[in-house]
């Protein structure tokens, strides 16, 4: 691989983080600068693989073909074939460079097909499952770049990844129904609350619905606060930047519950929250 298709292979994949950028902390001034580009790569192939699950007017069976050459592509690089893909070319100078295990990526690729094919979880044990899948392979792919990868920081790493993917599903309750059909909110305790598909569809707010949402963000707070410690185990820069993500969260999870009239709108943190963030980041213990 030549160094100018290399180089061009890592531009290409910045631009689409940066153009892209949501809660992946991509652009984050925090970040070690060494880390800023191959969290970028990270970053590209899995918006280009979420892209293929969710975004345009492309069927069932185009989505899954899109990700299954995904899955292929993968493939090639563990065979050390050469892929003409410039998230691929870069991807593999950074797995090579980083030593990261190509299952995290495979795993990634699992959740956005799960995405495709599955839209209602029967329990909080399948919900769980797919955070192992969709949110959890990001955390450990991170350690992996910070070489940081002990047990006690993969399972923080873990709690922290999926009480952040709870966190965004009841942050989108509503547009996940309307857009995609999609209820992460697991069935058994929708019915053991008394709520039904419907309720949710027409955003109704009642006890029932406080009680179910209220029980949901209980429980990711204390995944949250199970994975905190994460926090001060990592140094510098990547402890700080972690810590403003956990931070973050639980903030939106604090203003989740105190939506008492409707459940299912989706909370902005203002410059004060940030504020909040900032300060309970740095003073952490």
């Amino acid at each position: 691989m030549d160094k100018e298709t290399l180089q061009n292979a890592y531009k290409e994949c910045l631009n689409m983080a940066m153009s892209h950028y949501e809660n992946f902390p991509v652009a984050s001034r925090l970040l070690p600068k060494h880390l800023r580009m191959p969290i970028a790569v990270i970053y590209a192939f899995a918006r280009r693989a979420d892209d293929f699950a969710d975004e345009g007017n492309l069927s069932q069976e185009e989505r899954m073909a899109a990700l299954d050459d995904f899955s292929n592509k993968l493939h090639q690089l563990e065979k050390n074939e050469a892929v003409d893909d410039f998230t691929f070319i870069a991807l593999a100078d950074v797995i090579k460079q980083h030593q990261l295990p190509i299952s995290l990526f495979h795993d990634l690729l699992t959740a956005f097909k799960m995405d495709v094919t599955k839209t209602r979880y029967a329990n909080f044990g399948e919900v769980i499952e797919y955070c192992r899948y969709s949110a959890n392979p990001v955390g450990r792919l991170l350690l992996h770049l910070n070489k940081k990868t002990d047990e006690k920081s993969l399972g923080y790493s873990d709690a922290i990844c999926s009480a952040l993917q709870l966190t965004n599903f009841l942050q989108d309750i509503s547009q996940d129904i309307e857009e995609s059909n999609r209820i992460y909110i697991p069935q058994d305790e929708m019915e053991h609350c008394g709520v039904s598909e419907d309720d949710i569809r027409n955003k109704v707010t009642n006890s029932a619905t406080r009680k179910l949402i209220e029980f949901q963000i209980r429980r990711t707070l204390k995944l949250m606060q199970a994975g905190a410690p994460l926090g001060k185990v990592l140094k510098g820069r990547m402890g700080l930047e972690l810590r403003m993500t956990i931070m973050g969260g639980s903030r939106v999870l604090y203003k989740l519950n105190q939506q008492y009239d409707d459940v299912f709108s989706r909370p902005r943190l203002n410059k004060w929250d940030i504020v909040w963030i900032i300060y309970k980041a740095i003073r952490a213990k």
